[in-house]
């Protein structure tokens, strides 16, 4: 990987053919950051926060860049856009074809009003610590101080 930050991103779907978008949403992060990425194995996991009866596809990426978080988060909603993502307004947790979360940056945390960072949820997600595992299970989380796995084995203890 080349220089600078390594990003770690969460990309899911559950709309249409959710691998074609995820497959693209990873191909666009790799070339909009100039490198080839690193990406967890596929997960499919049930919806978080409402009901449906499909499944979402959940992949984490790895990528280094030199690019400001601000930067990093237009990126990635530049991305959902171009795959054709709409918004479901005051509803956070609806279906979609293609969601790019900044999960963490190496070394940062902060708040600011387009981009937290680690992700204030990530802890309480599985279908988020899964497949960060893949890639990073020693990763500290720079707030809670476990490592992605501890904090996966932690949630799945209490499920």
């Amino acid at each position: 990987m080349s220089e600078g930050r390594w990003v770690l991103f969460l990309l899911g779907g559950d709309l249409e053919d959710p691998r074609w978008f995820v497959d693209r949403a990873t191909q666009r992060l790799g070339e909009a950051f100039g490198q080839t990425p690193r990406a967890s194995r596929d997960h499919w996991t049930e919806p978080w926060g409402f009901q449906d009866h499909r499944l979402f596809l959940n992949r984490a990426v790895l990528i280094r860049t030199n690019n400001t978080p601000d930067g990093i988060m237009a990126t990635a909603l530049a991305i959902e856009r171009e795959l054709g993502r709409v918004r479901a307004g005051a509803d956070r947790y609806a279906p979609r074809t293609i969601d790019i979360d900044v999960l963490m940056v190496e070394g940062l945390v902060l708040r600011s009003e387009h981009i937290d960072l680690p992700h204030p949820r990530m802890h309480e997600r599985a279908f988020a610590l899964a497949p960060a595992a893949d890639l990073c299970p020693d990763q500290l989380h720079p707030v809670l101080g476990l490592t992605v796995l501890q904090l996966l084995n932690e949630l799945q203890g209490r499920t």
